[in-house]
């Protein structure tokens, strides 16, 4: 049933919806949580019970910036508790992302190498 033409709904504009999230790497840090759970990876509660922890440690800014870089450090520490990773093989492909995006011109993919 629609509502009468006088009703107060009526008068509101149909917006478009805001994105989802505020810049692609929040995306795909969610994306990462999502999968790495639905492969059993580790459970929901785990990973809210690290995240709460995490965000309550007071060390990120209120913003989704925050938010999402919490959430990454959660995901990078959860990966190193299961095995999946290390401290110092996380660190190196870090410093290597870092390499390659000062050695990438703007707007030009970003391309690690072997080396």
């Amino acid at each position: 049933m629609n509502p009468p033409d006088d009703a107060p709904m009526a008068d509101l504009a149909i917006r478009e919806a805001p994105p989802a999230f505020a810049a692609p790497w929040h995306a795909q840090a969610f994306a990462m949580a999502v999968t790495l759970n639905e492969t059993g990876a580790f459970s929901w509660k785990s990973w809210s019970e690290a995240l709460g922890a995490e965000l309550k440690s007071g060390r990120y800014e209120d913003s989704e910036d925050g938010y999402y870089t919490a959430w990454l450090t959660v995901l990078e520490n959860m990966l190193c508790d299961i095995a999946v990773t290390d401290p110092s093989e996380l660190a190196e492909r870090k410093n290597a992302w870092d390499r390659a995006a000062r050695a990438t011109p703007h707007g030009q993919p970003i391309v690690l190498s072997d080396g």
